[in-house]
């Protein structure tokens, strides 16, 4: 449907013969509401039966807290690189065993960052803390806690004006509510997701207020990555998902041109429709994807297992260690003494005896210091995951 721009233009400065218009959002829910045709209601069903499907793989899985390691990391390097960092998976686990020489370092603080973010954000709705401004600005500045993120003023909500694409305001491809407008539009965001105007659905609820919130863009920087986490933790929140086992960065980074085209047609033309649809494409594609890659792994521990039993007298270590390293597919021999409680000769011998079986690689080719991949694991979770 066609219903012209969901906002109003406000000049907000003209030099020259350039005048600069920043785009002021009505609140939502849409004015008229969604046409929710035949087609478009089948997408969103198919979306809602794939969700249902992930959340009861949650139930299923032996070691739902090893998933969700991975997942969550998988997740924050997408979600950074649609945001231009160059860091891949074994760079943020690297980082994360202090053992980062030659990791482009500011890249992977933002990837590791937007972990802890995730943590803080689901923590605190289990804590049963609303979904909110506040929680955002919380999520905010956990994101931007250090390296480059620090003077973008984390967990505050800006106070001057900005801009997406171009060099400045006046050329740019598009620029947010002005600073003095943004409280409102940020309130009225917030009473759109505590159904203060009558109850919307938890999945078009997250496709609207994903679009609203990356158009007010209330940061100066991280507004991408908080809004696409704020999907998950509104699916967490409404009770959709149990588990924060729903991603949507890699399909987002797959279509990214087409993502950036309808976010703008949603401003301009009022094209819900089209939006709404693309985001249940890309929830249901993403959930079968979720679904799909944990039984990969499930096959893949399991055959690991067996070839490991054939292994003679070192067997029963050796399945400790691979136990570990399904927790910690990238790690260190002292990493592995301490998780397996097993010696450090033993863990030497098994590792050893894994890399002639070929499961696990040394990454570093160093005699000391060493670093151990669980390679096919690490293929599987890479995925998707290589720099734009």
């Amino acid at each position: 449907m066609q219903r012209g721009p969901t906002g109003d233009y406000l000049t907000v400065s003209t030099v020259g013969d350039e005048v600069v218009r920043a785009f002021v959002p009505r609140p939502l829910p849409p004015v008229p509401p969604l046409d929710v045709d035949p087609a478009l209601r089948d997408r969103l069903d198919h979306a809602h039966l794939a969700l249902g499907r992930l959340d009861s793989t949650a139930l299923v899985l032996p070691s739902l807290d090893l998933f969700l390691y991975a997942y969550v990391r998988k997740e924050a390097v997408l979600s950074s690189q649609i945001e231009g960092t160059q860091s891949t998976l074994s760079d943020l686990l690297t980082y994360e065993l202090e053992q980062a020489p030659g990791v482009p370092l500011d890249d992977v603080r933002e990837v590791s960052n937007y972990v802890v973010a995730t943590q803080h954000g689901i923590r605190r709705i289990r804590e049963g803390f609303p979904l909110s401004g506040r929680l955002v600005r919380e999520v905010h500045a956990a994101l931007l806690k250090d390296g480059r993120g620090t003077t973008r003023e984390p967990g505050e909500f800006r106070r001057s004006q900005n801009w997406l694409g171009g060099t400045r305001p006046g050329n740019a491809r598009y620029v947010p509510p002005p600073a003095d407008r943004m409280p409102e539009a940020i309130g009225a965001l917030e009473r759109f997701l505590h159904d203060a105007d009558g109850r919307t659905p938890a999945l078009l609820k997250a496709a609207l207020a994903h679009v609203q919130f990356e158009t007010i863009h209330p940061f100066l920087d991280g507004d991408g990555r908080v809004g696409r986490l704020l999907v998950t933790l509104l699916l967490c929140a409404e009770g959709v998902l149990k588990e924060p086992l729903l991603y949507l960065s890699l399909y987002l980074k797959q279509h990214r041109d087409r993502y950036y085209e309808l976010l703008q047609d949603v401003r301009t033309t009022g094209d819900w429709e089209a939006w709404v649809g693309f985001f249940a494409d890309g929830v249901r594609e993403t959930a079968d994807g979720a679904v799909a890659t944990s039984q990969r792994l499930l096959d893949l521990f399991r055959t690991d297992r067996e070839r490991i039993a054939g292994l003679g007298r070192i067997a029963g270590s050796a399945l400790r260690v691979h136990e570990a390293l399904q927790r910690r597919p990238l790690t260190t021999i002292p990493r592995l003494v301490e998780a397996s409680g097993l010696t450090k000769p033993t863990i030497a011998r098994v590792l050893d005896a894994l890399q002639d079986a070929t499961l696990v690689r040394e990454t570093t080719g160093k005699e000391r210091d060493r670093v151990f991949s669980y390679t096919r694991y690490l293929a599987i979770l890479s995925e998707g995951t290589e720099p734009l």
